[in-house]
């Protein structure tokens, strides 16, 4: 199944692709059905009902927040991230559903985390009811967060392989088909996508692309200039800057420490991360919990020319994300993207990959490198554990990206090294990938019940 780059990197709210922008859109989308179905404005009384995942870790993820910016209606980039949202509604105990309809909400009566559901179709789950005057039902919906921002209604949770596929000249479901498109048209995996991307739309693909490129540079910007302790209770203290500054300070251009670069690949992916635990505007790559990786990985290959070779920044970047959202879709098909289904190597495991991937591809590897390159990052993140501590995207979230990043570069370099021959599939690593997250406990699969969110409180 063919997922559009678009679907991939789409822009939200921080910290959590499926904790936030996934409970946004449901919110959003149910309120609009009930102004679609003539309903809003009989509408006297809201309930929202997190499950599973959502509910164990919502707190920590700020899924509350997404959930009441989805119910007034608004879109990512049109929330004030200035703006205490809740605070306003704890003193007023109203929302304006839709941003057309004033109706009573408390979140002590009206808004409940059931701990203890997990609901069969998805451990993501929500439920949306909507009453009138008289305590009738006027409308309710259970919709499943699933994974990267992706939303699925109950009587839709199959899309994910039953749902009408795009039509496109070059579509495939998995990385044996894509290498067999690509040598039948002789074409880069890049260029497959790019064709597939303008049959879905008649929108220019370059500049939108280029707008997620600009927005995942610009908070690496935003993250190096910002310090103080991060939202949440754990007192995590933002390293980014300091990092940025004591590395600039101790910059020497004839150091003989070539490991330098390892670390501003750090730098770049704390910044990021940082940034998207703080609630900032961010692009999912391909989650908010992973977005600091891919991030990095392109400020890697945009210095990269400085030691190297000289690169057409732009066409390397379209380059880089187009094979990145194909590998990604290789996973959305075959297993998954969502840590509350196979634990972090479905997050940070998939970006990885997707980085070594696009880098390998920005640099002109042949298809078969680039295959190799997001084999050999999955390789090594298999059966990685989706554990934050107190439910936060702070720890070990922040550390894993920088981590991730950098295996993702060096996954790069083996592949580069070689000639993209290799015994381990990427279809194989994958399949293998989905099988390890099934098979992990849930408590490891982002309910902070188990692992560091555990133990590193406690000992």
């Amino acid at each position: 199944m063919y997922y559009s780059l678009f679907e991939i990197f789409s822009v939200g709210i921080g910290p959590s692709s499926s904790h936030t922008v996934g409970p946004m859109k449901a919110a959003k989308r149910f309120v609009g059905n009930l102004a679609q179905q003539n309903k809003l404005f009989l509408t006297e009384k809201v309930k929202v009902i997190l499950y599973g995942s959502l509910a164990l870790t919502g707190a920590g993820h700020g899924t509350i927040n997404a959930v009441i910016y989805g119910l007034m209606g608004l879109e990512a980039e049109e929330v004030d991230i200035t703006k205490d949202y809740i605070a306003e509604l704890q003193t007023t105990e109203k929302i304006n559903l839709s941003g057309q309809h004033e109706i009573s909400f408390s979140l002590n009566t009206d808004f409940f985390l059931d701990k203890q559901t997990f609901l069969k179709e998805h451990s993501n789950g929500m439920k949306f009811t909507a009453y009138d005057k008289n305590g009738n039902i006027l409308l309710e919906e259970i919709y499943f967060s699933v994974g990267g921002g992706t939303i699925a209604r109950l009587d839709e949770i199959n899309e994910r392989i039953d749902r009408k596929p795009f039509d496109v000249p070059y579509p495939f479901d998995n990385c044996r088909q894509l290498m067999k498109l690509c040598q039948n048209n002789r074409m880069k995996i890049a260029e497959i996508v790019l064709q597939n991307e303008k049959a879905i739309s008649q929108q220019s693909v370059t500049k939108r692309i280029m707008r997620l490129d600009d927005i995942m540079q610009r908070n690496i910007d935003i993250g190096l200039k910002k310090d103080g302790i991060l939202r949440g209770g754990l007192n995590v203290q933002r390293h980014a800057k300091a990092m940025y500054d004591r590395l600039k300070e101790n910059f020497d251009m004839n150091s003989t420490d070539s490991l330098t670069v390892i670390d501003w690949i750090n730098i770049w992916a704390f910044a990021v991360a940082e940034e998207n635990a703080s609630g900032g505007i961010m692009v999912t790559a391909p989650t908010m919990g992973s977005a600091g990786i891919i991030p990095s990985v392109m400020r890697y290959m945009k210095r990269y020319g400085k030691f190297k070779k000289p690169l057409d920044m732009e066409n390397a970047s379209v380059t880089f994300l187009a094979t990145a959202s194909a590998i990604c879709s290789l996973y959305r098909t075959n297993a998954s993207i969502s840590g509350a289904e196979v634990g972090c190597q479905g997050e940070v495991g998939v970006a990885c990959s997707m980085a070594a991937g696009g880098l390998v591809a920005a640099m002109g590897g042949n298809n078969r490198q680039i295959e190799n390159a997001a084999e050999i990052a999955m390789e090594h993140n298999l059966g990685l554990t989706c554990d934050p501590i107190n439910g936060l995207v702070q720890v070990p979230c922040i550390e894993r990206n920088a981590m991730g990043a950098v295996k993702a570069v060096n996954a790069a370099r083996l592949a580069m090294n070689g000639t993209g021959t290799h015994i381990v599939s990427l279809d194989s690593i994958i399949k293998t990938m989905y099988e390890t997250g099934m098979s992990l406990n849930k408590e490891y699969k982002e309910t902070s019940l188990a692992g560091i969110a555990k133990n590193a409180l406690s000992c």
